[in-house]
């Protein structure tokens, strides 16, 4: 395996951090039938303490008289009603958690036997479609031979590259000069080894040779191919926890997953046990040519005129499948490159036929076995109206920063939450990965013109957050979707708060705005006889939602303290003790310290003004109408700078609540008085660990001198004048019409 070298600078790493890079095991441990009770009752605890909480408040203001007044009945209503969105919230998590956890439990491993014979003489077709831009190609390669490396009869495996076809900054050439090379790379690295192990598979095929002889030929490619797949774990690099769970999650692991099946066939013959019948000993050996059997291309859709070229992942994933099952030649119009339909003719581009699309972003990577489970649960019978299978991605482990394993604790607690989303058929795709049935696919299909363009879409493009949107789509056409209960993908986690801060206002974009097409689905099942339940409707809209009303009803309540202590007493603060209580639990479940739950709260502290600029973005587009700005999360090793605003936010909250923890120290407001302090240590502590000082007062001083320099304006450049001015004309209009300087 080839590497390019990179100058990327490893991060240091931090105190507080796991240095174990392992990840948890495929399989969740069996919750035990203790677990599962316990969680059933902190969401009736919540809801209980929630009841009682609003029931006492109301008498005490009522016999008090303070609801006459009329600013203070608008303050507590307020106050009231953000403590009941929290509390729903809360709630959501907790009865997602309870659904999950019976699923976990009820699980069973596919045998790999039932593997082997649902494939023997089988051969499905999946697309796998890797979208990338602007990445570092040592990143999307992992994530390409974790790919390819999937076991599956028919593999086609597409890079989908999204950059400038020709950029002007060297650096950003260079890497995507690296991006185009990884193909072909990949091809002739596997290429070898699956000419030798097909080769041994049709050479078990013939009947001359004994039971015997096909196991001991079974035995010899598997432990040959084990042995392969260490050499390029070996030569793998390993400066990153990232690089580390490549070469041991995906190199290793499959390496001695093959080592083991040669052991133990090994050990039966040693053992003098009687040799696996042919035609079983064929079928294990089938298995290392759906393993290193795969074609693998690169596409770029920037390159044709006649493809969508807007800055987003979802256009370049709908270019792609918009042409899948045709074939095109390329042609030259009006100095143009487009794509046109070759019809039975000589073709440039034949793009092959699927039952299946795969989706990973590149800096994703999938287990062994992924693609093989997850197309084995999608073709029985039972799940024949199952258009999306998907293993809710889990973060890498070993982080160096601070900031990074938190964020991934999140990403980790996230993963239990969509388990139990499946429990409640209220399942949104996550984008990050995922296998599409292709007919599914192929009924989102619509076709629009754009800039006097056709374009097929398929993924909704209208929210940064296209996935979530396309789960409802597919919903309304009577599909559903499921969150298979196994870690068997891993996506990266974003190492500093200013990466942290671009990805979190992209996923807080785009929620209330589906909303609507929630409330359609509704209707429309209502209609159709089958009326979605409670618990979908409340978890579906929460998904949507939360982001939102979580953060005005913390920012109101943050906000709004109330100095006469009848709203903030012991019953409120108790509300929260069954949802932080099993959150604590989780995190020690998933490998983590219960008290990172602490932790967790000052990060979501932290991250207010950014779910609340993401919010805000949503009734900006929905009021003007546009689409939402793509904004491509950064995948370099430098730290990105925090936007001013988003470090004088936390602070100004920190300082309003220490202001109104004294000011309720003075009057005896004890529970105001916890409360604020608390709020006020968590954003200083998260400011101090998971920023820092330095970085904290470099952005803000960069961010000053930014404001005050004005750069003198940079002269528009000017396009060369056309030879010939009539063509301009033609095709461009007269020049005044079209902006230009006269």
């Amino acid at each position: 395996m080839r590497h390019t070298s990179t100058d990327a600078r490893v991060p240091r790493r931090q105190g507080g951090t796991d240095r174990d890079p392992r990840p948890q095991p495929v399989t969740h441990p069996r919750p035990s039938p203790g677990r599962i009770a316990r969680a059933r009752l902190a969401l009736v605890a919540c809801i209980v303490l929630w009841v009682l909480y609003l029931a006492t408040v109301v008498v005490a203001l009522s016999r008090g008289g303070a609801l006459v007044d009329a600013e203070q009945l608008v303050t507590t209503t307020v106050f009231l009603v953000s403590v009941t969105f929290l509390t729903l919230s809360a709630c959501m998590y907790l009865l997602a958690r309870s659904g999950a956890l019976p699923r976990l439990a009820a699980h069973r491993r596919v045998r790999r036997i039932d593997l082997d014979e649902h494939f023997s003489g089988r051969e499905p077709r999946l697309t796998a479609l890797l979208p990338s831009r602007a990445e570092d190609p040592a990143l999307v390669r992992m994530g390409l031979w974790s790919v390819a490396l999937q076991e599956f009869p028919r593999l086609n495996v597409v890079l989908l590259l999204d950059d400038d076809v020709d950029p002007v900054d060297d650096a950003a050439r260079l890497d995507l000069e690296g991006c185009r090379a990884l193909t072909d790379e990949l091809t002739s690295a596997l290429l070898p080894v699956f000419t030798r192990v097909d080769a041994a598979a049709a050479r078990a095929r013939d009947e001359s040779l004994s039971s015997a002889e096909v196991t001991e030929l079974a035995m010899r490619e598997h432990a040959a191919c084990a042995q392969w797949l260490r050499a390029q774990a070996d030569a793998a690099p390993t400066r990153t926890h990232v690089e580390v769970f490549f070469a041991e999650e995906v190199l290793r692991r499959l390496a001695d997953d093959l080592d083991a099946t040669a052991a133990a066939l090994r050990e039966a013959a040693d053992n003098g046990a009687a040799p696996l019948e042919r035609d079983r000993a064929a079928q294990v050996l089938e298995r290392l040519v759906r393993v290193f059997r795969v074609e693998a291309s690169t596409f770029e859709r920037r390159r044709y005129a006649s493809l969508s070229h807007a800055a987003n992942k979802a256009m370049n994933l709908n270019s792609y499948l918009g042409l899948i099952a045709g074939r095109y030649r390329e042609t030259v119009i009006a100095g143009r490159l487009v794509l046109e339909d070759a019809g039975e003719g000589p073709a440039d581009l034949e793009v092959a036929a699927c039952d299946f699309v795969l989706t990973l972003d590149a800096d994703s990577m999938l287990l062994p076995g992924y693609c093989a489970q997850l197309v084995h649960l999608l073709e029985q019978p039972e799940n024949a109206r199952i258009a999306v299978a998907q293993t809710p991605y889990s973060a890498y482990r070993g982080a160096p920063t601070r900031l990074e394993r938190l964020a991934g604790a999140t990403t980790d607690l996230q993963h239990m939450v969509h388990q139990g989303l499946t429990a409640f058929d209220a399942t949104f795709w996550v984008g990050a990965n995922a296998v599409l049935r292709w007919e599914a696919v192929q009924q989102l299909r619509r076709v629009s013109v754009d800039d006097g363009i056709p374009v097929a879409r398929f993924i909704s493009d209208r929210t940064a957050i296209e996935d979530t949107e396309s789960s409802i789509d597919l919903a309304a056409h009577g599909w559903s979707l499921v969150n298979y209960p196994e870690r068997l993908s891993y996506s990266a986690t974003p190492p500093d708060f200013g990466t942290l801060v671009i990805q979190r206002r992209r996923w807080a974009d785009g929620g209330l705005l589906i909303l609507p097409r929630l409330r359609a689905l509704i209707q429309q099942r209502r209609r159709e006889g089958r009326p979605v339940t409670l618990a979908e409707k409340l978890l579906r809209t929460n998904y949507l939602g939360s982001v939102a009303w979580v953060t005005l009803g913390l920012i109101a309540v943050l906000t709004l303290y109330p100095m006469n202590g009848q709203l903030v007493t012991l019953l409120l603060l108790l509300i929260a003790v069954p949802y932080f209580t099993e959150m604590a639990s989780d995190l020690h479940a998933l490998g983590y310290r219960r008290r990172d739950v602490v932790a967790i709260y000052g990060l979501n502290l932290l991250l207010l003004p950014v779910n609340l600029a993401g919010s805000i973005g949503s009734v900006a587009q929905a009021l003007s109408g546009r689409k939402a700005r793509f904004a491509r999360t950064p995948k370099v090793a430098a730290r990105t700078r925090v936007p001013a605003l988003y470090l004088i936010a936390p602070l100004l909250i920190a300082l309003a609540a220490a202001a109104i923890g004294v000011r309720a120290a003075y009057v005896d407001a004890w529970g105001t008085t916890v409360f604020a302090a608390f709020t006020t240590l968590s954003i200083v502590w998260a400011l101090l660990r998971l920023v820092g000082v330095g970085h904290t007062v470099s952005d803000l001083w960069f961010a000053w001198m930014d404001w005050i320099w004005v750069a003198p304006p940079a002269e528009a450049p000017v396009a060369p004048v056309a030879a010939d001015r009539w063509t301009a004309v033609l095709d461009d209009g007269p020049r005044e019409l079209v902006g230009a300087a006269s």
